[in-house]
């Protein structure tokens, strides 16, 4: 019965977590009998059984259960199978979100060489417009993972691709995650690529997109500031905040003439 195992598969992550605590008295349990109807689950008939098979399965990757060797081994093979290209469309669906979401769970090398090709090749995907929105949604996500050299390498190409999409969700998508694309790139990329390119969308024909694009003027400007002097610093979240300054907190006054130079220094870059 599908409910027997989705029960089952909510059960997993605070066995493992007592596994262990207790793993002097269980030292293998968990990767031999759980961790194999986790990989398992994640391929079921059943639309509701895969998915608590894959809360689970991030649920154990974020509390840290799951071996290294485990995640190269089992669980990335499994979803590079879901995801390839003559795969089911829904299960591809699945695949790709659940990649996007493990991404900043892993390392940076298991990402960059063993989802990043295919999470390029997605992001390409002619046949379903919902994979390649999943793909625009977390593109900011999937950048920091992997760091600098490989976003401007391989993933800015792609950004490209769908800042330009036909479908304007995917241009509206990729406007929201802006900032944090631009973040992870050098300021050479990102003045003379990535502003052409914001540009583009806040021009859009779409006004959906417009609109997206000017809510994130102000978060792309400020990636254009240097943190040390400006205080600007993306959280593990992705949202931008203010790191105040040590004369900031030591002084109880207000300073209008440095809130006048600010606003003129954004209007003018605007």
């Amino acid at each position: 019965e599908p409910t027997v195992r989705t029960e089952l598969m909510e059960q997993i992550p605070p066995i493992a977590i007592f596994l262990q605590e207790s793993r002097p008295k269980f030292p293998t349990a968990f990767f031999e009998y759980l961790m194999p109807i986790v990989v398992r689950y994640l391929t079921d008939v059943n639309n509701q059984v895969r998915k608590a098979g894959q809360e689970a399965l991030l649920i154990l990757l974020e509390q840290d259960l799951i071996a290294q060797s485990d995640i190269e081994n089992k669980v990335c093979p499994i979803l590079l199978d879901l995801s390839a290209p003559d795969s089911d469309d829904e299960y591809k669906v699945e695949a790709v979100n659940i990649i996007c979401k493990m991404a900043s769970m892993l390392s940076r090398t298991t990402v960059e060489h063993m989802l990043l090709p295919r999470f390029c090749e997605l992001c390409s995907d002619g046949k379903l417009f919902q994979v390649r929105k999943i793909c625009a949604a977390n593109f900011g996500d999937i950048c920091n993972a992997v760091g600098q050299e490989a976003t401007e390498r391989l993933l800015i190409p792609k950004f490209f691709e769908l800042c330009s999409d036909s479908v304007w969700g995917m241009r509206k998508a990729c406007a929201e995650c802006f900032m944090a694309v631009s973040y992870t790139t050098s300021p050479e990329v990102r003045r003379s690529k990535l502003s052409p390119l914001f540009i583009s969308l806040i021009s859009d024909t779409c006004r959906w997109v417009r609109q997206a694009a000017f809510q994130s003027l102000g978060p792309f400007i400020s990636t254009f500031a240097n943190p040390s002097s400006a205080g600007l610093y993306i959280r593990e979240d992705g949202t931008l905040s203010i790191r105040p300054s040590m004369q900031d907190v030591n002084s109880n006054s207000c300073q209008p003439s440095n809130s006048v130079t600010l606003m003129t220094s954004s209007t003018n870059a605007m």
